[in-house]
């Protein structure tokens, strides 16, 4: 038999939450891109704007519990950033703006600090 440390253990256990991750931050780009093809009135822009909405709010929510691992000023501006991306994903939504490319971008940061 061989034993399993626990060190070990954690550090899998957050390698594979971070692909689980950086899999939804692939899915939310794609949804994204689809919409900026086919236009902000869409099916799949609203589809592409509920995914990333669903996403950026989760992870607000954990980077603002006191028990996350991140540093302060990171998880702030984290935080900064996805309201950012919410505020802009809000103004698709109302006719305010069609311009996907800004959240593509930011999302597609976010995933490479995953990797």
């Amino acid at each position: 038999m061989y034993r399993i440390n626990y060190a070990e253990t954690v550090q899998d256990t957050s390698a594979e939450g971070r692909e689980a991750e950086r899999r939804a931050f692939e899915a939310v780009i794609e949804g994204l891109r689809t919409a900026r093809e086919i236009g902000p009135n869409s099916v799949e822009a609203v589809k592409a704007i509920y995914q990333l909405r669903r996403l950026w709010a989760i992870l607000i929510e954990d980077l603002a519990n006191p028990e996350n691992g991140f540093q302060p000023a990171l998880r702030a501006d984290l935080i900064s950033i996805g309201l950012f991306i919410l505020n802009h994903a809000e103004k698709i939504r109302h006719g305010e703006s069609s311009d996907f490319d800004v959240l593509i971008e930011l999302n597609q940061i976010i995933a490479a600090g995953l990797e």
